[in-house]
């Protein structure tokens, strides 16, 4: 990664741009908002209809693998906060991040911290591990073969309790920085501090 050329990009905020409001900044387009939202939803309902109701499940694990394919894709080439080269730092900064944390000191971040953004990453590959391990069942190589049953099973729950984690890292760094998170990724902006 190359050195930060804004005092935003290293992490801290800088003034609204011309047009901007003064009250807030406008961090997550709404694509992103879209997809996560989107994603929530989506897993929510395979996770719930599990093997039971398969005419809703299945479809929902394709959607879901249609809606990663896409963060993917936004991720490399969309808005300045949605690409990974915004949120992806090393696993030290990371470690340290959650240190500084847990002493209510981590710096804030207008975009992902190094912490949510481990947290993407690692929910698009055990999401994406479940689609395709859910896709791998419906084929004729994989059907009835149990590890990957067991696989598909294991991945959604451990998605579960990533999801749990990432919800309980949104309340905590909520109150830690005095934002509401939840509202910024319904309206995309977020308070300038």
């Amino acid at each position: 990664m190359s050195a930060p050329d804004t005092y935003a990009e290293a992490g801290g905020v800088e003034p609204p741009a011309a047009g901007q409001k003064a009250g807030g900044v406008r961090v997550w387009d709404p694509l992103v908002r879209i997809f996560h939202w989107s994603l929530v939803v989506l897993f929510a309902t395979a996770w719930l209809t599990g093997d039971e109701i398969r005419k809703i499940h299945e479809p929902a694990g394709y959607a879901i693998a249609g809606l990663l394919t896409f963060r993917i894709l936004w991720g490399l080439v969309g808005t300045k906060y949605a690409r990974f080269t915004d949120f992806i730092y090393r696993p030290s900064t990371v470690f340290g991040y959650l240190r500084d944390a847990m002493k209510f000191r981590a710096k804030r971040y207008l975009g992902h911290n190094p912490a949510g953004g481990a947290m993407v990453l690692t929910l698009i590959a055990v999401i994406g591990g479940t689609a395709v391990t859910g896709y791998m069942m419906t084929t004729d190589a994989y059907w009835g073969v149990e590890w990957v049953a067991e696989t598909h099973e294991l991945l959604a729950n451990l998605a579960i309790a990533l999801v749990g984690l990432h919800v309980l890292g949104v309340v905590f760094a909520s109150i830690e920085h005095g934002e509401n998170l939840v509202r910024a990724m319904v309206t995309g902006i977020k308070d300038p501090q």
